[in-house]
């Protein structure tokens, strides 16, 4: 069982992490874009079986739950992976910015480094975000990638202060991709499958409708075999 920690960076109420006002009136916080994200992650990956996930962060955004509090609940749960989703900012409403994939500046880890390269990769490929940073795969002395015990990395999936990154952050559609490629690496590497297909003996009929004309009927029901329907006609006294 492939355990997996995942968080939202930050929480509903973190001071000045927000969207540029003059990019997006209503001035997003982070939280907001990073739960979105954290949520369709776990959405997609409840298809498949062969893991088990902690959220560190608080769902509903209203309680702030420290980095430390975070980085000890997925040690203590043994989490062999960490994925920490932020927005990044620091553009000041230029242009550019793009995805950021963070690892602890002074891991060895092999495998740490390979999770870093294939989120970032995964989501370039599905997002095409790719910005003009110079260093998209960075390393840094972060506390959530220094201080847990599993390989850690820390998604910054955008600026929030670019014109170039906001229109696209703001967009379910962003959100969506985003969550699509996170999903896509974990299930790679964690050797996830997909759950079975419920079968159901339950057969359930539309009838599309009643003529008084008999040739109608029989119009319309070849019509739908033409489509591969089943379609039968029946007469029926009123």
């Amino acid at each position: 069982m492939f355990k997996i920690a995942l968080t939202a960076g930050h929480y509903r109420y973190t001071a000045g992490k927000r969207c540029l006002k003059k990019l997006d009136p209503n001035e997003t916080r982070e939280w907001v874009l990073n739960n979105r994200i954290a949520n369709k992650v776990e959405e997609l990956l409840a298809e498949y079986e062969g893991y088990s996930l902690l959220r560190t962060d608080d769902r509903n955004g209203e309680k702030e739950i420290t980095m430390e509090e975070r980085v000890a609940a997925a040690n203590n749960f043994g989490a062999e992976l960490y994925i920490s989703i932020h927005h990044n900012a620091g553009i000041m409403g230029g242009k550019g910015g793009g995805i950021v994939a963070y690892v602890y500046g002074k891991t060895k880890n092999p495998v740490t480094l390979e999770w870093q390269k294939d989120l970032y990769d995964a989501l370039i490929k599905h997002t095409g975000l790719k910005g003009n940073r110079a260093t998209p795969l960075a390393s840094s002395n972060l506390y959530e990638c220094r201080a847990t015990a599993m390989p850690a990395v820390l998604l910054e999936l955008g600026f929030m202060d670019s014109a170039t990154d906001v229109p696209v952050i703001l967009s379910e559609e962003y959100a969506n991709s985003c969550a699509a490629a996170i999903t896509e690496v974990i299930v790679k590497r964690a050797g996830l499958t997909k759950k079975p297909a419920v079968q159901s003996d339950t057969l359930y009929r539309v009838q599309v409708g009643a003529f008084r004309v008999k040739k109608n009927a029989e119009n319309l029901a070849q019509e739908l075999k033409s489509k591969g329907y089943s379609a039968i006609v029946r007469e029926e006294q009123k």
